[in-house]
């Protein structure tokens, strides 16, 4: 193994692995620390946790259980994914699993320094003189200061990440990553000499993670979105490849799980139900009163699959979603929406469902695991940082699964129907 990964959810996961793999590495996804070998071989594994809402300590423990898995299998550098919108709760995962990883590694030469970057701007991700954009708008600016769980109000990373952190943060500007490899490296000790242990870096162009990537040779540990993955495999030696992609072939019904109550997926549910294509909404409020809301959702779906892909959601406008919190309470109106979600889902599958799109970080990661997914073989792109994926389970014996897990924000807004035309 050459690039260990470890990711703090499951979306997130194969955003990162999706680019991994569009660079030409053959890319594991495991659910979870593995509890058994690998069913292929891979040149870089990613090992997708839930904690990006947990408290920090547990998820600094999951973390370093990742970190020492990876470490036993021999892999030379370290990547910890976070999304690239940087969200976290005020106390971290980010800051504190990015020292702890940094403690581990200390007997490593250099694991005293890393970088930080969020940058994808393939999915209009740009960090500028410190500040995250979301397409021509401030982190804060952008919806993400409305998020159930992870509201973002500060787009200065610096200023963000510094109160996580006990290291001194800095910044490596797009002046200096516009003049390459060599002017980074420089910068990199200026900062190392200044006491900083963790620099965010800007970049407003996929050009700007190409040139990052040459400079991060040999760093111990690299956090970042999956932006900064398209600049890594070149250090390996490993050039792109439709070979890395190779899916089997897809068969079975085709359905689509949504959580995500994020901007994007909102107008991929509007989408999927303006062009005539069966939708059924999951109502929070009927599942605390406790109608059986997965079985009213099961038999909707049971006569309309072999007409084509359907569309089960709990995605709501953000008062809604407010509402619902403030009747509830944020984390058990969360948690409630995942366990209907993820029997929908199990119950899909039980139908024929072979292929499957699963919407929210969240949502996929309660899915996955209710699936008894354990590892994923990362295949072809559908939109920037969502690719299919390939899974064998107990839940879809023999041929197993077809599955995308998309981030809330990520998609256009026909992703819902396009994503089954990729494996046509």
């Amino acid at each position: 193994m050459k690039l260990g990964c470890i990711a703090d959810d499951f979306t997130g996961a194969t955003d990162l692995a999706n680019n991994l793999v569009r660079a030409g590495m053959r890319v594991v996804q495991a659910m979870g620390v593995p509890m058994q070998p690998l069913d292929s071989d891979a040149d870089a594994v990613v090992v997708a946790l839930k904690t990006r809402t947990l408290p920090a300590n547990e998820a600094i423990e999951e973390s370093l259980a990742a970190l020492r898995w990876l470490q036993a299998q021999g892999a030379q550098q370290i990547y910890f994914k976070y999304c690239s919108t940087f969200d976290s709760t005020a106390q971290g995962n980010i800051g504190p699993v990015t020292e702890a990883l940094m403690d581990a590694l200390a007997k490593e030469p250099g694991s005293d320094f890393t970088i930080a970057t969020p940058a994808f701007p393939d999915n209009q991700r740009t960090v500028f003189k410190g500040h995250l954009f979301v397409g021509d708008v401030l982190l804060n600016e952008s919806g993400m200061q409305n998020h159930p769980l992870t509201p973002m109000t500060d787009a200065n990373l610096v200023r963000f990440l510094q109160t996580q952190c006990r290291r001194s943060v800095g910044l490596i500007d797009y002046k200096v990553v516009a003049q390459g490899e060599t002017a980074i490296r420089e910068r990199i000790a200026e900062l190392r000499a200044q006491g900083v242990g963790v620099a965010v870096v800007d970049a407003i162009s996929n050009d700007d993670l190409l040139r990052l990537g040459p400079a991060l040779k040999g760093m111990p540990l690299v956090t970042a979105g999956s932006g900064v993955a398209i600049g890594l495999p070149a250090n390996f030696g490993i050039a792109p490849s439709n070979t890395a992609s190779a899916l089997p072939t897809a068969t079975g019904l085709q359905a689509v799980v949504s959580g995500s109550c994020s901007l994007a997926t909102n107008r991929q549910v509007m989408a999927f139900i303006k062009s005539s294509q069966p939708a059924f909404s999951v109502d929070a409020l009927q599942v605390a009163a406790g109608v059986d809301v997965t079985q009213q959702a099961l038999a909707w779906a049971a006569p309309l699959l072999a007409k084509g892909p359907v569309l089960i959601y709990s995605t709501a406008q953000a008062n809604t979603v407010k509402m619902v919190q403030g009747q509830l309470g944020v984390e058990e109106a969360g948690a409630m929406l995942e366990r209907t979600l993820a029997a929908i889902a199990r119950g899909l599958v039980a139908l024929g469902v072979r292929q499957l799109v699963l919407a929210g970080g969240e949502t996929a990661g309660a899915c996955v695991q209710a699936l008894n997914i354990t590892q994923m073989k990362i295949g072809p792109q559908i939109d920037p940082g969502v690719p299919w994926c390939h899974a064998q389970t107990g839940a879809a014996i023999p041929d197993g699964l077809h599955l995308t897990l998309k981030s809330g924000n990520f998609g256009t807004d026909d992703f819902f129907s396009k994503a089954f035309t990729r494996l046509a």
